[in-house]
């Protein structure tokens, strides 16, 4: 039986520490044989313990709030801080410590640009300048390890596509670096797609052509073009991504003019086509998403013709419907967004 003493009182049944370290119940002068049960369980906070943090930065219309949550917990998001100015249809990516936002749309959804802006994930506070692109673009996807963060396509302007991916090192700051070349330009890519390894990039849209089914990946410490991955279900752009180090998870395509409420997944160490995971508690599309090694949680975006505050979430080593999550604090779509704990990183 565990013991620990709190206000000279002795309990027998000691509160374990749950997600949020900083904020659980779990102080005290403990048994020393409880730091060894809770940490055997993953439960106790140690040196490079990361509490399973998501950030959603930017969106739709013209905001520049940063979120966060605690992805093993439910509940509403809390404020972080702003970006250095808002952004809308950018894209994030990250490491254990810090979160990136990079590229967007700063003008009534037309003006495309190349900055990119940081925090520390572990504190709060407003974003600093990180550096610049290669070139401008808004509707991107973004992906990293834990030390490479990247940029992938977009479109440039209010018509034209890019088709360069750049890279920077996450735990520097100053301009990025070209990787490669995309096997067809595109904007609204879903990235987030991650093992530590591996980054893949999924559906958009091509001017002239429409959305795509199409699944990239490249080798994130490596350079240079694309390799084929396989189809998404369907034509589909617009999807909120993330993952955790085995699957990739995308949810509310755009097929046609029709949004959906459908989720699919890949398993990123090997190619090949999509699978139907579950649906959303919602139709919905142009939503975010960030995960830890355990759970996806996923924005809803636009859902019933307005902006939404929804975050739904998931089980990602299981398939089925999605259950309700939280609010964010402002309603928004198409918003950039990372964790300190997902699928690149762990």
């Amino acid at each position: 039986m565990t013991e620990r003493y709190t206000g000279s009182i002795i309990t027998a049944s000691p509160t374990e520490p749950s997600a949020g370290f900083d904020t659980s119940a779990a102080s005290g002068v403990w048994n020393l044989r409880d730091p060894l049960i809770f940490g055997q369980a993953g439960d106790w906070p140690t040196a490079g313990n990361v509490i399973p943090t998501g950030l959603f930065m930017g969106g739709q219309s013209e905001k520049d709030e940063i979120d966060y949550i605690y992805i093993a917990t439910t509940g509403n998001a809390t404020d972080f801080g702003n970006l250095v100015q808002w952004k809308m249809w950018l894209c994030g990516f990250g490491s254990s410590t810090r979160a990136i936002a990079s590229a967007g749309s700063i003008v009534s959804n037309v003006y495309s640009n190349n900055s990119m802006d940081y925090v520390t994930i572990a504190t709060t506070g407003n974003a600093s300048d990180f550096g610049d692109l290669t070139t401008s673009r808004k509707e991107p996807g973004g992906g990293s390890s834990s030390t490479r963060g990247i940029t992938y396509s977009g479109k440039s302007g209010s018509s034209s596509n890019t088709n360069v991916i750049d890279y920077v090192t996450i735990a520097s700051t100053g301009n990025a670096t070209d990787f490669g070349d995309t096997a067809t330009a595109r904007g609204l890519v879903t990235g987030n797609l991650n093992s530590t390894t591996r980054a893949c990039f999924a559906g958009g849209y091509s001017e002239g052509v429409g959305n795509r089914n199409t699944i990239d990946y490249i080798t994130i410490a490596s350079t240079g073009n694309t390799t084929d991955f396989g189809d998404a279900v369907g034509a589909s752009a617009g999807m909120g991504g993330c993952s955790n180090s085995t699957r990739g998870l995308m949810s509310g395509p755009i097929s046609g003019l029709t949004n959906n409420n459908t989720i699919q997944y890949i398993t990123i160490a090997s190619t090949g086509n999509a699978t139907d995971f579950g649906d959303l508690t919602a139709v919905a599309s142009y939503g975010s998403g960030c995960a830890s090694s355990l759970r996806g949680v996923m924005t809803l975006g636009i859902s019933g013709g307005s902006y939404s505050n929804v975050m739904n979430y998931v089980t990602i080593a299981s398939t089925g419907d999605a259950t309700d999550f939280g609010d964010l604090t402002v309603a928004r779509d198409a918003m950039g967004a990372t964790s300190n704990s997902h699928g690149g990183i762990s």
